[in-house]
């Protein structure tokens, strides 16, 4: 299984929600919080080309927020992209 990475801010509720569905599903996962990380955020706009949190990655690929985990999820891409080596 591919590394999961979340970059998150303690007061967002779409964080949250985009961690419970990894929770319930099982998947591990590594949290980084940018809230207080200026050049992190600054990294993280530059590679996704968004400002908004959570932004997910899948090994060393952006595959977006919440929204577009639980879209990921609901289309059965989400376990295809995880066992993809």
């Amino acid at each position: 299984m591919k590394n999961v990475t979340i970059y998150t801010t303690p007061v967002c509720p779409y964080c949250v929600r985009a961690k419970s569905l990894l929770q319930r599903k099982d998947i591990p996962y590594t949290e980084i919080d940018v809230a207080q990380d200026e050049e992190r955020r600054a990294w993280l706009i530059k590679a996704t080309g968004r400002r908004t949190v959570p932004q997910i990655f899948i090994g060393d690929q952006p595959v977006g927020g919440c929204d577009d985990l639980y879209e990921l999820d609901r289309t059965g891409k989400l376990a295809e992209i995880l066992a993809d080596s």
